[in-house]
Parts: structure tokens; sequence; C-alpha cells
């Protein structure tokens, strides 16, 4: 048998930067960086589903975590998180090693130890009246809300996975 047992959970821009908010996206497609020596050493790899993209589409703007934080979206976020879970779940039961939860610091939904904050509102002409807003706001210490519903889904299937976070910006170091 040539399966490793070994998985990693990830988030979907790091597989996928085209779901990124059009200027955020740092990278082509993968975030080759933060993945390859999980890939070289034999692991798979679940890609979380894309929260915003799912809620707002591809087209939408840069938001803060307390955009987000909202009953709808929050349920929005477990109700497409139930497959990914099930499936860690049915993994860790056969044997499985999951290994950790690599979301993307900064994210106001996939972060994990930063997130953005800031209620900066407004109209949104073009994707260049985003930049203002996003200088406008900050990154806070914290979770994304995103990453919060997962952790608590897990926690009721008594699942403890260590969560990492990617700096895009220094993508090769995974931040515990």
């Amino acid at each position: 048998m040539q399966r490793s047992g070994k998985v990693v959970v990830v988030s979907h821009c790091l597989l996928n930067a085209n779901a990124k908010v059009k200027p955020l996206a740092l990278y082509p497609g993968v975030l080759c960086a933060a993945l390859n020596s999980f890939i070289q050493n034999g692991f798979g790899l679940i890609q979380l589903p894309c929260p915003e993209t799912s809620y707002l589409g591809i087209n939408r703007w840069g938001m803060s975590k307390e955009q987000y934080d909202h009953p709808n979206f929050r349920q929005h976020c477990r109700n497409i998180l139930i497959h990914t879970v099930n499936q860690i779940e049915a993994l860790s039961v056969s044997g499985c090693e999951i290994t950790c939860v690599i979301g993307v610091d900064g994210s106001p939904s996939c972060g994990v130890n930063l997130t953005s904050s800031g209620l900066t509102g407004g109209v949104i002409k073009t994707f260049e009246d985003i930049e203002p807003q996003i200088k406008k706001s900050g990154s806070v210490k914290g979770s994304g809300v995103f990453m919060e519903e997962l952790k608590a889904m897990l926690q009721k299937r008594n699942i403890s996975l260590p969560f990492k976070a990617v700096d895009e910006h220094h993508p090769e170091n995974l931040i515990d």
C-alpha cells in the first residue's frame, strides 16, 4: 500500500488564489512555498471550501471580521463545513493522521492568529476603490469567523487538531 496516512487541511485560497478578492492575491494559483514540503513528504491535502466566495461571489470586495461576524454568515460556514468535517472524522477513524489545519493570517474568515478588523463601509464603484479601505483596516489578534466555526465543529466531535497559519508575505514559515 502506497498511502502515507498523513493529511493536512488547507484554506481554499492556498490552493486557488483565484478565489481571493481580486487585488489581494499575492501569488498566481497555489502558494507553493507554504505547501511544497507537505506535498514532497507525501501528505494528502484537504481543501476547505471558500466561505467568502460561496457566500458573496468572486466579485466581492474586501471585508473585515466585524462585517462577516453575522449569524447568517456563521450558519453558511457551518453548512459548507459539514462534508469536510465528516471527511476529517472518517479519515481520522480509519487511522490517518490529520497533522494540522492551515489558515491564512489576516483573513476575516481563515485567519488563525490574526484577522482583519475595521468597519469602514461605504460605496465601492471599482476595484481601485478597495485600496483606501484596506489601508484604513488592520490586523488584530484572533481567529477569523470560518476558523472559529471549524474549531467549534471539530470540538463537538472530540477532534483536536493544531491550527497553523500562513503569513502570505513569508509563506515558507508556518506560524503556530
